[in-house]
């Protein structure tokens, strides 16, 4: 990770790259609009290097990130959501008109802008031109290459502003900041995109623009991409030397080529710029761009102290109504602190969070249950005692304590020392949460002195924020309470209705089982109806026991049964094959071994399960198209043996969400049967532990296989010779050896 002077590093912790106002205001209109896309925020988000420095840093924060870096900006907004993006644009807009630093009035910064976006559209151009496999990565470093000027605007302030008035032009840039500062801007930027936790190339890209030319042709792809991008934009012409570099680097990036590019490139951002409202910068004589932000002086003027205060007040206020709104809105405890922690990133700098919650009973603290942060705050329980920790302090006193407070405790607490180094900080900030019934929790967050220092005058936009996040969370726990009275009222009133319906169709039942022990006693023994009669009679006690265990409570049932899958299959189509597919004009075709397959499995489950996919099937195929049922009893999967059930169909297929069910049973959202059939076959299929594979292409067929345990495997002669039977419609039929 790319180190940085410590003096620019403490500045920087703070620093904020400014957005311009009209990118802002078009993303809180696009976001607001139900019709938006996530390409469409991208494109708009991806003009700004200020917002994008927000959502990269939100989106790939530890407490959003899952698996790799996010990369893209449609990515980093999916991750994020609309509810947040519209927080981190309406929080800017906020700062943006209320922000009483020097450094954002007395600068232009369309010419950066402009620059920045010219520079983003020639490194996606050639990203494709020359074959690079991410050329929205392209574009990102582009567009970031030269953010480190903002990052060093806000955070150094007026030193910053003196170095950028005497600056003739960018080529000079470097170098004077270099010697003034010990780093440049290419370097500030390369710090941004290690913080980002980004790949080594993606961050050289920003690091090595200004690089002599010679030095690029050892570079990567990338590193070249930007280099090439910015020298384009840097000038109208592309000179010869220019373009044997390009030939030499590229070997298909003539100087025809590179002109059409830039032109190109330049229309596109000429018309961003006039859609946003941005004024295009007039050239300097040479054809030099003044990509610089313009400083327009000083503005020696103070405000006065009660308008200053004003100001604050209304500029927090402001700034989080919204986020209260979102933090409302919100479904979970997990999804609340998610928020503040990103909230608190965006809105004060505060990269280190962790929550102690109070106990409604002795009031003691503690962070158990809540994911996201270090071990230590979930192991600890602080009594309400002032010298306990500064975290207990806050509770009682329901104002801000810090490490760097004027009259510090008199003995250090060794619990806010082990807090502090679970921050890698050298000091704590604890915010207290306050709800309308008190003190619900403590905030707290890991930072420097110099951080401290830069925060003393948002102290109360940092109480606020406090008290947004304790009512939040104290609007999310009584919507739980009501929830979960809800939820016990709906389980009773079912219950109720459940063990009438078993009273009421215990009755038919009972008349059904008797009435067929009376034509079974006057039938012969060796009637051969007397067969299917056992089956509707087993199939009878299924239904009535299923009945009975409405007025249940579910449990899981751990007991296994021995099945004769073959028999338990043939017994089923004996019952079934006329009403779900003879009668339909399906043909039925089996594919059955001639030994016995016993299985490891609930029968009245597996009944459940094939009579639930046979029913999908014969609604889903229509008349003269094929179901094909087969049984393979020599399956081997991770050391065990199987016997794989097939259920393959000619039919319209299942589409990816019309399949998700199977895999995702509590998910189901179909209000159609065969969605709820799936979600049936895949739950049962989860308690039961069979693997289910499903492969369907839309107007092709489906095929869904089931592997089903074999207890164990013993040898017999002749096993693998199959049994085929094809059963056609009702009027033909005929069968294969």
């Amino acid at each position: 990770m790319y180190s940085l002077p410590e003096p620019i590093r403490h500045a920087m912790e703070s620093g904020r790259a400014p957005s311009p106002p009209q990118i802002l205001l078009r993303l809180l209109q696009m976001v607001d609009d139900d019709g938006t896309t996530m390409a469409e925020l991208a494109s708009l988000v991806e003009q700004d290097p200020g917002l994008c420095t927000r959502v990269l840093t939100a989106a790939n924060s530890s407490a959003l990130r899952r698996g790799n870096p996010l990369r893209s900006i449609e990515s980093c907004l999916l991750a994020l959501g609309t509810r947040l993006v519209r927080s981190i644009a309406t929080c800017l807009s906020v700062q943006s008109l209320f922000d009483e630093r020097t450094a954002t009035r007395a600068v232009d910064l369309s010419g950066f802008w402009t620059h920045s976006l010219l520079v983003a559209e020639l490194s996606r151009s050639l990203a494709v031109a020359t074959r690079y496999q991410q050329p929205d990565e392209a574009y990102l470093a582009g567009l970031l290459h030269d953010v480190g000027e903002l990052i060093l605007l806000s955070a150094l302030g007026e030193p910053y502003l003196k170095l950028l008035a005497t600056c003739p032009d960018e080529s000079a840039l470097s170098e004077m900041e270099k010697e003034r500062f010990g780093v440049d801007h290419g370097e500030i930027g390369t710090w941004l995109a290690d913080q980002w936790h980004l790949d080594s190339s993606f961050a050289d890209g920003i690091l090595f623009h200004h690089q002599p030319a010679e030095q690029m042709l050892t570079g990567t792809h990338l590193t070249q991409v930007v280099w090439l991008a910015h020298a384009l934009a840097c000038d109208d012409e592309v000179s010869e030397e220019l373009g044997q570099l390009a030939e030499q680097m590229f070997g298909n990036a003539s100087s025809s080529l590179l002109s059409t590019l830039r032109a190109q490139a330049a229309q596109r951002m000429c018309m961003l710029a006039e859609a946003l409202g941005m004024t295009l910068q007039e050239r300097q004589a040479g054809g030099r761009s003044t990509s610089l932000p313009r400083v327009l002086g000083m503005d020696p003027r103070s405000v006065p102290d009660t308008h200053s205060q004003i100001a604050h007040i209304i500029g927090n206020q402001a700034l989080m109504q919204p986020l209260q709104e979102d933090l409302f809105a919100l479904d979970s405890a997990a999804e609340v602190f998610s928020g503040l922690r990103a909230s608190a990133r965006i809105l004060f700098d505060l990269n280190h969070l962790a929550f102690l919650l109070c106990d409604p009973l002795d009031g003691r603290l503690t962070g158990q249950g809540i994911a996201e942060q270090a071990p230590v705050f979930s192991q600890v329980s602080i009594l309400p005692e002032e010298q306990r920790s500064l975290a207990a302090a806050a509770a009682l006193s329901k104002q801000i304590r810090s490490s760097y407070d004027r009259d510090p405790p008199a003995a250090k607490s060794l619990m806010d020392l082990q807090f502090a180094r679970a921050f890698a900080s050298n000091g704590l900030l604890c915010i207290p949460m306050i709800g309308r019934g008190g003190t619900v929790g403590v905030m707290v967050a890991g930072l420097s002195a110099g951080q401290f220092a830069r925060l003393g005058r948002r102290l109360p936009g940092l109480a606020n924020f406090g008290r947004i996040a304790g009512s939040s969370l104290e609007s999310w726990r009584a919507a739980q309470d009501v929830r979960a009275q809800i939820e016990d009222a709906v389980a009773e009133r079912f219950t109720r209705q459940a063990r009438h319906i078993v009273h009421e169709a215990g009755n038919p039942l009972t008349i059904i089982k008797s009435y067929l022990r009376i034509l079974s006693a006057k039938l012969p023994q060796a009637a051969e109806v007397r067969h299917e009669l056992n089956i509707l009679n087993e199939e009878i006690e299924r239904v009535a026991g299923i009945v009975r265990r409405m007025r249940d409570t579910p449990e899981v049932q751990a007991d296994e049964h021995t099945v004769d899958l073959g028999k338990l299959l043939r017994e089923l189509l004996l019952l079934y094959r006329e009403v779900l597919f003879d009668s339909r004009g399906i043909v039925v075709e089996t594919l059955l071994p001639a030994q016995t397959v016993r299985i490891a499995c609930d029968r009245n489950s597996l009944k459940q399960i094939l009579l639930n996919l046979w029913k999908n099937a014969s609604e889903a195929l229509a008349r003269g198209q094929r179901c094909r049922i087969s049984l393979t009893d020599d399956i081997q999967h991770q050391g065990r043996h199987f016997a794989e059930l097939k259920i393959e169909d000619n039919g319209p297929g299942i589409s990816e969400e019309a399949m998700r069910p199977l895999h995702h049973p509590a998910d189901v959202r179909s209000r159609g049967s065969r969605g709820i059939g799936l979600s049936i076959v895949g739950a049962l299929a989860q308690r039961l532990g069979i693997p289910v594979i499903c492969r369907s292409k839309p107007g092709f067929g489906t095929m869904i296989a089931l592997l089903l345990p074999i207890p164990e495997r013993t040898p017999s002669l002749g096993g693998g010779q199959l049994q085929q039977k094809t059963v056609s419609s009702p009027d033909t039929s005929r069968e294969q050896p």
